[in-house]
């Protein structure tokens, strides 16, 4: 047995085990040293591990913190929006009345309208009031046909919709006034801040939904 600083190694077989521990690591050179006791070597793994294992910890915890930021930046930003879903649960097809729909919403700056159909049967062009009266899409201004469509109401205007595959003939059109963004609430207007209160808790929910895909979608990427 050679003893080295504290450290015992113990040949085997009758082989000469070197005296340094450095060779002694070395297991492919001096595959019959055995190394007792507490090496330096193994005291160093132990302590990279623990540096890396730390490192990892706060590595988590800051994607974590941006991950909460992003969150929190995007509710804000999309807490006052409204998806207004044409038809509801009847969607974007023929024999529906969607003036009565429209009629039943009230549309703002930044809302959304979108459209469900059934992919390459039906579609969505934003038409002025002529195409929608004679149900042409000549002219039109955009058009969609993904079956899930989410347009943005950017404008303080009269917006225009129609099916351009012939279902417009059957009652797949659609018009909605946008409004400006409203003022904030007075403080004696109680009946109108109890209903954008609720508006908001329905708007928050929404969107919850939306980040929790989001998430889902970031935390395999990122973890």
């Amino acid at each position: 047995m050679t003893k080295f600083g504290g450290i015992r190694f113990t040949p085997s077989h009758n082989k000469q085990c070197p005296t340094d521990p450095h060779f002694c690591n070395k297991k492919d050179l001096f595959p019959f040293c055995k190394v007792s006791g507490s090496s330096p070597f193994k005291r160093q793994r132990k302590k990279d591990h623990k540096n890396k294992t730390e490192f990892k910890m706060w590595n988590f915890a800051l994607k974590l913190l941006f991950l909460i930021f992003i969150i929190n930046t995007t509710t804000t930003t999309l807490v006052s929006a409204t998806d207004h879903i044409v038809g509801a649960n009847k969607g974007w097809n023929p024999g529906i009345n969607y003036t009565i729909w429209a009629n039943n919403h009230t549309f703002y700056v930044g809302d959304l309208i979108s459209f469900r159909y059934t992919k390459n049967q039906y579609n969505v062009f934003e038409v002025n009031q002529t195409g929608y009266d004679n149900c042409t899409i000549e002219g039109a201004t955009g058009n969609w046909s993904k079956g899930k469509d989410f347009i943005l109401l950017d404008k303080a205007q009269r917006y225009y919709f129609i099916c351009g595959t012939g279902g417009c003939f059957n009652g797949m059109k659609v018009t909605v006034l946008v409004h400006p963004l409203p003022s904030p609430p007075s403080s004696n207007n109680h009946t109108s801040a109890d209903q954008k209160s609720a508006a908001a808790t329905y708007q928050i929910v929404s969107w919850s939904s939306s980040l929790m895909v989001l998430v889902s979608l970031i935390l395999p990427i990122w973890f």
